[in-house]
């Protein structure tokens, strides 16, 4: 028995299949989930969630959003998602470093909070591509 996995984004069912893991960037640190887990509702933080199935990992970038644990049932609705197969690796790299450098040079309480979470969906990107 495995869990039912289903990440949804506004635009789009991005993920919807039985799963045996998942690890989860939680708003409180990283969780991970296997069958029959208590049930859980939590706040998600932008960054990589892994998704473990038949014997092979697979990656994939969350921008932020909620996931309900219940009953082997895992749904997620997030803000944005990317699996890494979707992702273009020279275009993250590049954005990445220009949000890094962006937000090194950024001045003033909004502009510093903008910059931060431009880097933040950067890194997750990256991250995505190469999570070991």
């Amino acid at each position: 028995m495995g869990l039912n996995l289903r990440v949804m984004a506004p635009n789009r069912i991005v993920w919807n299949s039985e799963v045996r893991e998942i690890i989860l960037s939680t708003s409180s640190g990283r969780v991970g989930v296997l069958p029959n887990h208590a049930p859980l509702l939590t706040a998600l933080d932008m960054g990589v969630s892994k998704i473990r199935h038949d014997e092979q990992w697979s990656t994939m970038a969350l921008m932020g959003g909620f996931a309900m644990i219940d009953d082997n049932q895992v749904t997620i609705l997030v803000n944005e998602a990317e699996r890494a197969t979707e992702i273009d690796p020279e275009e993250a790299r590049e954005t990445f470093r220009t949000a890094q450098a962006n937000s090194a040079k950024a001045q003033g309480k909004k502009e510093m909070i903008e910059a931060n979470l431009i880097f933040k969906r950067a890194k997750a990107r990256l991250e995505a591509l190469d999570p070991n």
